[in-house]
């Protein structure tokens, strides 16, 4: 199956710069990465994506491959997964012209990301908490101080490629005999050899543990918002850096409130009298009771604002408003004497619409003689 144009594949144009280059395949790897994407085909996926992003943001790798695609330059052998030189055209240069990047193996990388979702309720999402989480990662093995090697023992320089981490492999080409780059399948591209594994890792310098974590959440997160936790992902490899942690708020619905933003809505009922005479009534917001004033002749549907009482911006750019949809509740058990004084109420008011809303029953009554 042929494979899929790497600038797709990154979801970025042929012209992206390397920050953005960066920044697609930071994003894309978070969500397929193997230690946090459980689904079948995402390992392939973030091979594919690393494959991408290690061409595309190398100039002289990136290069070759707008010029010639994932084959090479024509007569240059095979496909090539980028992985080993271009198909033995990067190794000619290499050869050549003492060019060739390839990376140390030895030199210090950052970990990876990693990722947790945190289930919230709704005030905790809009007041924030202090909490303590616990996550699986991987934690520099304390018996071998990471080196993989059994205590008392340190790994040693692999031979056969003098701690490069790589060997030389000649390739006849029609222009001759060229030396092509290739991971050493004796130490799998490390440059070290472990003879005694520490028993604790198993050689590998890291063990998985549940590691507890104090994470503070600020006022204001939102549903499907992240946070970075910094230095709390992976631990890095030959000194490097930890990786972060990403924490993902998966907020729960309020049986009241409703968000939008930094703003909350609600609806709050009220009686026919209430609308027709005007009343002030309580209404609960996040910071509790307050007193709101229903004017005379409030219709249903009307739309109250409280300023203040919505959600602090998680950025710090003020807080939002609370607004209050009035519904006018249509009462459906009357006593007679309540009919009675209904059926008096309409006598008295003639049963017809107040000024109010005359220009809108007019329309209706013109409506209906058009037809």
């Amino acid at each position: 199956m042929s494979k899929r144009d790497y600038y797709e594949v990154l979801g970025v144009t042929e012209g992206a710069s390397k920050d953005e280059i960066k920044k697609a395949y930071r994003r894309l790897s978070k969500k397929y990465h193997p230690d946090i994407n459980k689904e079948p085909g995402a390992d392939e996926k973030f091979k594919e994506l690393t494959e991408a992003y290690e061409v595309l943001n190398d100039d002289q790798k990136r290069a070759q491959y707008d010029q010639f695609g994932h084959q090479g330059p024509q007569g240059f052998g095979g496909g090539s997964d980028f992985g080993g030189g271009f198909g033995g055209f990067e190794d000619i240069f290499s050869t050549f012209f003492g060019g060739g990047g390839r990376r140390d193996p030895n030199a210090p990388r950052q970990g990876a990301d990693l990722q947790y979702t945190m289930s919230m309720t709704f005030e905790e999402a809009v007041f924030g908490k202090d909490t303590t989480i616990e996550i699986p990662r991987e934690e520099t093995c304390e018996t071998c101080d990471g080196s993989g090697a059994k205590p008392g023992t340190s790994p040693e320089t692999c031979s056969h490629c003098n701690g490069s981490g790589q060997l030389n492999v000649e390739q006849n080409t029609p222009f001759g005999r060229i030396v092509n780059r290739r991971a050493c399948n004796y130490c799998q591209g490390t440059g070290k050899i472990i003879k005694e594994k520490c028993r604790t890792c198993g050689g590998d310098g890291t063990v998985k543990k549940r590691k507890k974590i104090n994470v503070k959440i600020p006022q204001g997160v939102d549903d499907g918002q992240q946070m970075r936790v910094a230095g709390q992902g992976e631990p890095g490899m030959n000194g490097g850096p930890s990786g972060d942690l990403y924490v993902v708020f998966q907020v729960r619905d309020h049986e009241f409130f409703e968000r939008d933003g930094d703003d909350i809505y609600c609806e709050m009922p009220i009686t026919f009298v209430q609308a027709a005479l005007g009343d002030e009534i309580e209404v609960p917001t996040l910071y509790g009771k307050v007193k709101l004033k229903i004017p005379a002749g409030t219709q249903t549907g009307t739309r109250f604002r409280l300023r203040g009482k919505g959600v602090k911006n998680v950025r710090g750019y003020g807080v939002g408003d609370q607004h209050i949809l009035v519904k006018t509740i249509t009462p459906t058990k009357l006593t007679e004497q309540q009919k009675q004084m209904l059926r008096d109420f309409a006598d008295v008011s003639g049963n017809v619409p107040d000024e109010q809303h005359e220009s809108f029953f007019d329309k209706v009554k013109r409506a209906f003689k058009s037809e």
